[in-house]
């Protein structure tokens, strides 16, 4: 049984997600389950020039169904995601609006790109008919402070603080753990907090400059994986402190333990092997939870060479030979920037529910520089009590996030 923390405990009571493989819990559940792969070749955007055109792009999705105030054509796509994901986190959490407005609350979405998809959209205007006027509307769907803010108006919630994190890759995790510190202090009565990024060609172009990008598949801690793979969507947690949820008769997904964050800025885009490991035991300190315990490992497996090696033997350093198994949910949703802690969050809090380890998929032979687990291609059935999220971004930005199946304490 895990000691009583200080503070009153947060519970995780909704779940909204958008993602290459499945919108909603219910279908992200089955494809991660099922080893979905939501690799395909690019439509969003010209890639006329690009010699591999490969991404994980959201396909059919309507916002509208998910909207009851805002006009999904005024809001950039990144946005859009945002607001559909936090409204089906409200929806299965069993609030309506109208609960919501009477409490105070946050709401904090991470990002790395914001609504570059729009910058997209007038260059492209620009190469196509010369320099383009940036009208109004145009500028208030670039403003990334939209991510959050836009929710806020689409449920009617004005008692709020909204706020953008814009820590890169790490930044669900960072936006997660900001709601766990006010839930837990009694600051706020609940948060919607999580990711969101939308695939745009600036993105693209930049990791395939850097050499950073797969010609096909996302291939995690494997002997012959090639990089990463771009991708899209957002996810979004209801989190509120369990005498609410009890109060209110709601459904406890999971409940969020700790988390540590550091930042050793080292290099601008290479991580430190030292610092993740220090990230990691900051975490678990933080949730009260011993290394034993930690039933698998959501990693942050990029599938670039650099980032497995060092997030390996990061965990290693700290599990040592009793490493938990250690998968990438990326090799399914591509790497979704800002939301992708929050998915992967989101997909440990499924797993935990279904009793199951995700598999991290396209797996041929384990580089045995990693040495870890990343249960290949198929899921297994597991009985989870305890999961790790960890989330690495340029600059050093580490974040890891402990989830736990909720449980009475002593």
């Amino acid at each position: 049984m895990l000691s009583e923390p200080a503070g009153r405990r947060v519970v995780i009571t909704g779940l909204g997600v958008v993602s290459p493989i499945g919108v909603g819990a219910r279908e992200y559940a089955a494809g991660l389950r099922a080893g979905r792969s939501g690799a395909k070749p690019v439509r969003g955007f010209d890639t006329t020039g690009f010699e591999h055109t490969i991404a994980c792009e959201v396909g059919e999705f309507d916002p509208a169904a998910w909207m009851r105030t805002l006009d999904p054509a005024a809001l950039g796509r990144a946005s859009r995601f945002s607001v559909a994901a936090s409204r089906m986190a409200v929806e299965d959490g069993g609030y309506a609006d109208a609960g919501l407005r009477e409490r105070h609350g946050l709401i904090a979405i991470g990002t790395t790109m914001g609504e570059s998809r729009e910058f997209d959209r007038l260059v492209g205007q620009e190469v196509a008919e010369g320099p383009a006027r940036m009208d109004p509307a145009t500028t208030r769907r670039i403003n990334a402070s939209r991510l959050s803010v836009l929710i806020a108006r689409e449920l009617g919630l004005t008692d709020v603080e909204a706020v953008t994190v814009p820590t890169a890759c790490a930044a669900g995790n960072y936006a997660i753990g900001y709601g766990f510190d006010v839930i837990r202090s009694g600051e706020a009565d609940f948060a919607l907090c999580g990711g969101a990024d939308a695939l745009c060609r600036k993105t693209f172009a930049g990791f395939y400059r850097l050499g950073a990008m797969a010609p096909d598949l996302c291939r995690p801690f494997d002997r012959n994986r090639q990089g990463m793979i771009t991708g899209e969507g957002a996810g979004v947690l209801l989190l509120e402190d369990l005498a609410s949820a009890r109060e209110r008769g709601a459904r406890i997904h999971a409940e969020v333990l700790g988390y540590g964050l550091n930042c050793d800025a080292s290099h601008p885009v290479a991580p430190d092997s030292g610092s993740v490991a220090r990230c990691i035991r900051l975490a678990l300190d933080n949730a009260g939870v011993k290394p034993q315990e930690v039933d698998f490992i959501s990693a942050h497996g990029t599938a670039t060479r650099a980032n497995d090696v060092a997030e390996a033997r990061a965990i290693r350093g700290v599990f040592g030979d009793a490493t938990p198994r250690t998968v990438s949910m990326k090799s399914m949703l591509g790497h979704t920037l800002g939301a992708a802690s929050a998915l992967a969050a989101i997909g440990s809090v499924l797993a935990i529910e279904g009793g199951f380890i995700p598999p991290t998929i396209n797996h041929v032979e384990t580089d045995p520089e990693c040495e870890v687990d990343c249960v290949p291609n198929v899921a297994v059935d597991a009985d989870l009590r305890i999961v790790q999220n960890n989330a690495l971004a340029f600059g050093g930005n580490n974040a890891v996030l402990l989830l736990g199946r909720h449980e009475e304490r002593s």
